[in-house]
């Protein structure tokens, strides 16, 4: 096989499908060549060498082949197995959230090295028993948001611009942020797309959105957050997420479920 063909990458799985009789697709997040599909071939047979190489989550070393539909891998090295969240159900969990979010927000082949560097740091603190998984969750969004271009406007009304001030405020999926009270009463003739999806956002939570969205997670980890403002946080950025990807996550039903049955 000529050395043209060759290249090697980190990379972490993010999703993994049946190929053929004993072969696995496999979604790859990279630094550099962005997200990408490739098949390990014969990953599904119990002598494979690949196979604990190559699961869901894994930060791995890869060589792969150019093929001619998908690139083939035919080395796979395990950098990081995260160990620790596989233990805890809950922890999985929220892998499968971060990284579906991560498939679904970013194209195929478009290079988004910061957006690997968060869910390898992401799935790093997932790994910790002190790291609250909420906590770390609405970090992430707010985040991933940001590097894929759908950044919340939480400072200054979408509508207007003027700063927002400390008073009750709403929060439109639609206008993209949060609008002030003078917008929202604004005749619906001059704001009917934004009107329909506004909800209140309390005091705190834009306080925790804010503080989330301009700080590094080291100075967000050792956070309190009263339940009120997280349960809401959690809600409107699920729908400010639904609005644009259009579709409902499979992973947020799975959580749904597990924390129904917990209780």
């Amino acid at each position: 096989m000529s050395r043209e063909r060759l290249y090697r990458v980190q990379a972490i799985v993010l999703k993994r499908s049946d190929w053929g009789e004993a072969d696995r697709l496999l979604t790859l997040l990279t630094p550099d060549r962005g997200k990408l599909r490739a098949i390990a071939k014969g990953a599904r047979k119990p002598s494979s060498r690949k196979s604990g190489h190559v699961e869901l989550f894994t930060h791995t070393h890869l060589l792969l082949a150019k093929g001619k539909h998908f690139d083939i891998i035919t080395q796979a090295d395990t950098l990081d197995a995260f160990l620790p969240l596989r233990e805890n159900l809950e922890r999985v969990g929220y892998a499968y959230y971060l990284a579906e979010l991560v498939d679904k927000f970013l194209e195929e082949g478009t290079e988004n090295r910061a957006s690997f560097n968060l869910l390898l740091g992401a799935l790093a603190a997932l790994s910790e028993p002190t790291t609250a998984p909420d906590l770390l969750a609405r970090f992430f969004e707010l985040r991933l948001l940001q590097y894929a271009g759908y950044r919340p406007q939480l400072f200054h009304c979408a509508q207007c611009g003027k700063p927002i001030q400390p008073t009750e405020n709403y929060f439109s999926a639609e206008a993209g942020g949060v609008l002030d009270p003078e917008c929202l009463q604004t005749p619906r003739a001059h704001l009917a797309e934004h009107v329909y999806d506004a909800q209140v956002i309390s005091l705190d939570a834009l306080k925790l959105l804010r503080y989330l969205q301009t700080r590094e997670w080291e100075t967000v980890r050792g956070l309190r957050v009263p339940g009120a403002a997280m349960a809401q946080v959690e809600a409107l950025m699920l729908h400010y997420i639904t609005h644009h990807l259009e579709r409902n996550l499979k992973s947020v039903e799975f959580l749904r479920k597990l924390r129904f049955s917990i209780g």
